[in-house]
């Protein structure tokens, strides 16, 4: 299998790990790896085929990267953008002292961007009301069962997230096996019915984009940031809905756990980068208050 190369000097010092860490869906992500040596791996499907791409960051800065099969060039071509070239943090003022604080310590931090909707979309949709635990545990089962073999030398057990025509072809009983309720599965195969449309979400960006992505049934405001943060590292897709962020970022910002309104309302004074403002709370290491209801792992194999 050819094997592509690419060495890429970015005129920005790269912070690899903050960059790829939102598309990392836990410690046995079968489509995202570091190796012993430091690399990263990722799979993908692309619009030239399967892909698997691996990179590192010299001494120097660079970035050198190898990828194989038909998606190589795609992937290697959006590296930059992968490790936020594209980013721009232009007119983002810290309205809170948390926010002002974290930008100090963490002056590198870009938003990265896949330039790819499908793959990030499955994982979003297996989050939607149930426990990480749980949400990673399908995103493992899905990808081992009906994800292909990634192409080239790649780690152990790395496989290609499973493509729209592997979703559609999943019957019901492999559905519970990996543990995915009926609501999901509706969503998932809905969006792989009409998947090559959802990619127009990337060019079109923004609030528009994300209200593309919520023509399909099952994919709501939550989900819609959750893809768009990833796909186009959208600055302003906050996932409201979300069962722990109101409480971070209240927390972080005013000293007590808000509501999604209360979050809104917070967080107005960032538009339009919200979710910028977000990421600097997460990275300075802010986390939800460990009392109160949480909710239960649920097994659906085993119902």
């Amino acid at each position: 299998m050819p094997e592509r190369f690419r060495r890429w000097e970015p005129g920005f010092p790269v912070e690899v790990s903050s960059a790829v860490a939102p598309l990392r869906r836990g410690s046995g992500d079968p489509c995202l790896r570091r190796d012993e040596a430091g690399r990263l791996w990722l799979t993908a499907n692309t619009e030239g085929g399967p892909g698997t791409l691996v990179f590192v960051r010299r001494a120097d800065g660079a970035i050198e990267a190898k990828a194989w099969g038909g998606g190589a060039e795609v992937l290697l071509d959006g590296l930059p953008a992968l490790l936020g070239a594209d980013d721009d943090d232009a007119g983002f003022v810290a309205h809170h002292d948390a926010v002002a604080a974290s930008r100090r310590q963490r002056p590198l931090l870009r938003l990265g961007a896949t330039g790819r909707v499908w793959d990030v979309l499955i994982p979003a949709v297996l989050e939607q009301k149930v426990t990480g635990i749980e949400a990673r545990r399908s995103w493992r089962e899905l990808c081992r069962r009906f994800g292909e073999p990634a192409p080239g030398p790649v780690p152990a057990g790395m496989r290609l997230p499973p493509t729209p025509e592997a979703i559609r072809s999943i019957v019901d009983w492999n559905w519970h096996r990996a543990g995915v309720d009926l609501s999901r599965r509706a969503a998932l195969i809905a969006a792989a019915s009409v998947a090559h449309r959802l990619e127009r979400a990337v060019e079109l960006r923004g609030a528009e984009g994300r209200a593309w992505l919520r023509k399909v049934p099952g994919i709501g405001v939550w989900t819609a940031a959750e893809v768009a943060q990833r796909a186009w590292g959208d600055p302003d897709a906050v996932s409201f809905g979300d069962f722990h962020i109101p409480a971070v970022v209240g927390h972080a910002l005013v000293g007590r756990a808000l509501d999604d309104e209360g979050l809104q309302s917070v967080l107005a004074p960032y538009a339009p980068q919200r979710q910028r403002a977000v990421r600097y709370v997460e990275a300075a290491g802010f986390s939800r208050p460990r009392f109160g209801p949480r909710y239960p792992v649920r097994d659906y194999r085993a119902i």
